[in-house]
């Protein structure tokens, strides 16, 4: 049984915001985060103003949860070679955005950043990543703790790791569609805007409900269609870039013909089945193309 729902972005826009929505929000971070999660409050800050080229590419999400952690989504449809720096510039700034003049350092907001993005960042093979800060000794490989003093005056920081901010990535378009536990139950209907009968994850349910195209009022389902198209067309010009060779963060700028993107797709290590993805070569060209970039040095580290 599938359902017919609105995509998690618009209803970032529009339906989560209400508190009698909170329900379908505090699952997914409950899935996400691993621990039960309330939601306090809907915040706004300099991060929720988006520009008008951000419009359909970006959407964001700033919540206050029972911890006193602010948490930050953010969904970005668009490719960005610089996003990493954006997810540290988004922090920081929610950082020094709630602090008040005067405030002693122990009063600094905990910041999770949650980034839901449906491009391929970095290099890597799993589909849900989580970034925390650690301090390691050089010489002894251990971890940097809290003193005892520390922890006697710091009741609710278990660890150095839980000052800092942290971070999660989700790759929806990463994810194989087989659904082996109940975030991956979330990260499906993030990726199809679907829900199936047998899924049993926190705020589901109420997603079903509450998120059905159906139900939106004439307007609202006129807008949401508006919104969909625009996105289609932003979707299509993400596919069409690699094709035309506008490879967003390539130094040299835009890379024209489908040998050019396979060569700077294997420069960046990126496995065969990807490179035939977007460049329609075989196996046996992508092969030539190694074993002629080895002998010439040029891609040694491939």
């Amino acid at each position: 049984m599938k359902e017919r729902l609105v995509r998690f972005d618009w209803a970032m826009k529009k339906l989560l915001r209400n508190k009698a929505n909170f329900e379908i929000l505090e699952g997914f971070l409950s899935e996400l985060l691993r621990e039960d999660v309330k939601i306090q409050n809907i915040l706004e800050s300099e991060s929720n103003k988006q520009s008008a080229d951000d419009k359909y590419n970006r959407v964001d999400l700033l919540t206050e949860i029972d911890g006193g952690e602010l948490v930050l989504i953010e969904l970005q449809v668009e490719g960005q070679y610089d996003y990493f720096h954006r997810m540290l510039y988004g922090t920081s700034k929610l950082i020094t955005d709630n602090m008040d003049s005067g405030f002693s350092y122990d009063k600094v907001r905990k910041v999770i950043s949650i980034n839901i993005i449906y491009f391929d960042l970095g290099h890597g093979e799993d589909y849900v990543y989580k970034g925390v800060t650690d301090f390691c000794g050089i010489h002894k490989n251990d971890i940097l703790n809290l003193s005892n003093t520390q922890k006697s005056e710091f009741i609710n920081i278990e660890t150095v790791s839980d000052i800092f901010p942290e971070y999660y990535i989700l790759k929806v378009n990463e994810f194989n569609d087989i659904a082996k536990n109940s975030l991956d139950e979330w990260i499906y209907f993030l990726k199809h805007s679907e829900i199936k009968s047998e899924f049993k994850a926190k705020g589901l349910s109420k997603a079903a409900i509450e998120l059905d195209v159906m139900k939106l009022s004439i307007e609202d389902r006129a807008e949401y269609e508006g919104y969909i198209e625009d996105r289609r067309v932003t979707e299509s010009s993400v596919k069409t870039s690699w094709i035309e060779g506008k490879i967003e963060g390539k130094i040299e700028g835009k890379i024209e013909g489908k040998i050019e993107i396979a060569i700077e797709m294997v420069k960046d290590g990126e496995a065969n089945e990807k490179i035939r993805k977007y460049t329609g070569l075989t196996d046996e060209e992508i092969k030539k193309l190694r074993e002629d970039g080895i002998a010439k040095g040029d891609l040694s580290n491939a």
